[in-house]
């Protein structure tokens, strides 16, 4: 028995990149926001053993190193489970587009897998919630916001999430262009703009070096003074977000309730473009591909009253008032040679009774 799953995207309301951590990965704040885009996964499990991925987009990576194929190796480990896991792909979100889509189909396969395994009565050893939570963290970073859905906020690396409450479904148009962008590329490019301020006297009192101190003495101190000026910087800087984002998200106690005649939805646009919710990413992804700036140009130009990157990107999208206004905008974007398709966000609630299992 085969279980399908829809895999949804997601955007970044608002994206802000802290110090490097001693594991190696950037302090984050997010507001994770679900959308209805998707991917299909098929899961089934039958006799035999080993993980087999399908899928027709040569950019997908069919081994291990495949977020699914390591998903669902944990699972059955996990559930203590034996048998053959056959995952087929079908695409239709971008690769390494901001979207979060290999991290979706993850998650996806996860569900997936854990309903086979039910249906060909091989579970010894039943899932909890708060384990979905630890297996899909140690995965990747962005996986369990994708076991909550909806309007989800988004710390640490980007794997400590705690739902919010959600924020009226929006209509938006997303448009995907053809480049990726590497996420470990514009982190590297994050860390050397952030240094290049720091080396230009931003933020920085001058080393000294004391009499008998020698060169390279002199280098480690100012590469420690640099280091410690860069946490504190981060620190005060995700402090300050943290404050920005409460008093924006405070103003919707009861977000998650029904919008009557596109108001609430108005008032998000309104209170993202007043509070200057912004992505950092866009500080380094938009300099190397200014093709992208120009996207987001083109999505402001045909009505958007808020846009951004989604993630690193490449993937931007705009926020409309209404379904009509995005489906005008989306036909006058793709007549300028963009791929550009008219969606909407998820609540929580159509996140996961709107057909996340097919």
């Amino acid at each position: 028995m085969t279980v399908s799953v829809r895999s949804f995207a997601k955007i970044n309301l608002g994206l802000y990149i802290g110090a490097l951590r001693p594991d190696g990965f950037h302090e984050l704040r997010t507001v994770y926001q679900t959308i209805a885009l998707h991917d299909v996964i098929r899961v089934s499990v039958g006799r035999g053993s080993g993980i087999e991925t399908r899928c027709d987009d040569p950019r997908v990576p069919l081994d291990s190193s495949n977020t699914c194929h390591h998903m669902a190796s944990l699972v059955m480990k996990a559930m203590e489970a034996r048998g053959k896991v056959t995952i087929e792909i079908e695409k239709r979100l971008p690769v390494q587009g901001g979207l979060g889509a290999a991290s979706s189909n993850a998650v996806a396969t996860l569900v997936g897998l854990e309903a086979a395994l039910k249906q060909w009565r091989v579970v010894k050893k039943p899932l909890n919630a708060v384990e979905r939570l630890r297996i899909a963290a140690s995965v990747g970073s962005d996986l369990p916001l994708f076991l909550i859905g909806g309007t989800v906020l988004g710390v640490g690396r980007g794997e400590e999430v705690y739902p919010l409450a959600d924020l009226a479904s929006t209509a938006m148009v997303v448009v995907t262009p053809e480049l990726g962008v590497s996420t470990p590329r514009a982190f590297a490019d994050w860390d050397a703009l952030v240094q290049g301020d720091l080396r230009s006297g931003a933020g920085r009192s001058p080393v000294t070096t004391r009499a008998g101190t020698t060169p390279t003495a002199a280098k480690r101190a100012r590469s420690a003074q640099t280091h410690q000026l860069t946490a504190a910087a981060s620190s005060d800087k995700l402090f300050e977000v943290g404050c920005v984002l409460s008093a924006w998200l405070s103003c919707y106690p009861d977000a998650g309730a029904p919008a009557k005649s596109g108001g609430r939805a108005g008032n998000l646009l309104s209170d993202l473009v007043r509070t200057g919710i912004e992505n950092d990413f866009e500080k380094v992804v938009f300099p190397q591909s200014p093709e992208l700036r120009d996207m987001k140009c083109a999505l402001e130009r045909a009505g958007s009253r808020y846009a951004s990157l989604s993630g690193s990107g490449s993937s931007l999208y705009g926020l409309f008032r209404s379904p009509a206004e995005a489906v005008a905008a989306a036909g006058r974007l793709r007549q300028q040679g963009l791929r550009a398709v008219a969606t909407r966000t998820l609540t929580r609630r159509q996140y996961w009774r709107s057909g996340f299992r097919l």
